[in-house]
Parts: structure tokens; sequence; C-alpha cells
């Protein structure tokens, strides 16, 4: 999960994040240890698999701040996974197709925006930093 987890952040957010966040030496490591207390706590997850390789993670949990249903917060499948189904079939694991939910994505990363906006999330407007990286929050109503 955690090498997923970093090669997906490192194909997705080159240029976007400064080199010595994604390609930091210890990346591997936290991500490890991210996921591992998460799982340990019980959090649900959802990985894809190809060919026996993790090839995408997903997380969701219930949405805290404000009136959606449930947040994603992670859904990551590395570039070579990409248009093999894994994005909605994570998606559709963690996230119920009739819940009203919210995500936050980078902006720019347009084909994230695009595959979140054909699963029916819009922009609402509201942006944000993460990391020093500019955000947008979609939104999606309950079906």
């Amino acid at each position: 999960m955690a090498l997923a987890h970093v090669r997906s952040w490192r194909e997705t957010y080159r240029g976007l994040l400064p080199p010595d966040v994604l390609d930091a030496p210890d990346a591997v490591a936290r991500r490890v240890e991210f996921w591992a207390g998460l799982l340990a706590a019980g959090r649900p997850a959802a990985v894809a698999e190809r060919g026996g390789e993790i090839v995408g993670v997903a997380l969701a949990a219930p949405c805290v701040d404000g009136p959606w249903q449930v947040q994603l917060h992670i859904l990551y499948v590395v570039a070579a996974a990409h248009g093999s189904g894994a994005g909605p079939g994570l998606l559709q694991a963690v996230v119920d197709p009739g819940a009203s939910a919210v995500l936050w994505v980078a902006d720019p990363n347009p084909r994230a925006q695009a595959f979140y906006r054909k699963s029916g999330f819009t922009a609402d407007g509201a942006t944000g930093t993460e990391l020093g990286m500019r955000v947008i929050r979609m939104v999606r109503p309950s079906a």
C-alpha cells in the first residue's frame, strides 16, 4: 500500500510539490507507518491489484466537517494502471455510490478532476492548500 501510495504521489505531484517532499528518503517508511496506524485503528481502506501488485489505494471516512455523508481522503492509482478501471473500483469500494460525498483535489490536476466529474462530483468554489499545493473542493449530492 505504501509503495503504491508513494509511487502515485511522485507521478501525480511532480512539478506541483517540491522534490524534497516527493523524494524524501523516508517517504515509503512514513507511508508504511501511516497505513499501519490507520488499519490498526480499523479504518476501512481498499486496494486495487494487478498481477499481484498493489496499483492503487483508497480511504474514506464519515465526514465530520460539513453536510456530506462521507469524505474521500485518499484515492491514488499508479500511472501504469490509469484507464484500467482501478480508480472507479476504488471509489465505489470506499464511497457508497448513493452517498453524498466531498473531497479535495490538487489544482491543477486535470486528469483527477475529470475523473471525479465523471463520477458525479463538481467543484463548489472552495479552495485551500495542502503541503503548499493549491486544492479545490469537489462535492457530490446523494443519489
